[in-house]
């Protein structure tokens, strides 16, 4: 085997996967204060961040990305309606579909918890350079597909 495909060994992508693991739990693990204030969970906070740099998100796109049920979704969105931390509204186009926003409550709660997570990851960057980070983001994003 070539050295340059040393990477593709199973050990390395177990070794990969357990640090995905490592970084979800960390960076995820700063904001646990803001949502138990919040009597919020990691469901609540992935619905959070995927509605705060998607708004007006169409609830199947949100099946669609979160992999989850209609019925796991409607939960977590109407615990997020009930806080007034969102909002539905019809789509335009569409009267059957429902778009997603966050409320003025919930766009100040989404700043506080990325705030929580921000220096974590802001540490990370300035100690890789600009190719790192790029390379890092476009491996993510051929991860998730």
């Amino acid at each position: 085997m070539r050295k340059d495909s040393l990477y593709l060994k199973e050990q390395n992508l177990k070794e990969v996967v357990e640090l995905l693991l490592k970084a979800y739990t960390a960076s995820f693990s700063d904001s646990e204060q803001t949502l138990k204030r919040n009597a919020l969970g990691k469901a609540h906070h992935r619905l959070i961040i995927l509605i705060n740099n998607n708004p007006g998100i169409k609830v199947t796109e949100i099946l669609n990305n979160l992999k989850v049920t209609k019925q796991s979704l409607n939960r977590v969105l109407q615990d997020l309606i009930k806080k007034n931390l969102i909002l539905q509204k019809k789509a335009e186009k569409d009267g059957r579909e429902k778009e997603v926003y966050l409320s003025e409550k919930g766009l100040e709660l989404t700043n506080s918890l990325f705030n929580s997570q921000k220096n974590r990851i802001l540490n990370a960057f300035k100690k890789s350079s600009p190719d790192e980070v790029n390379y890092f983001k476009n491996v993510l994003k051929r991860i998730i597909g």
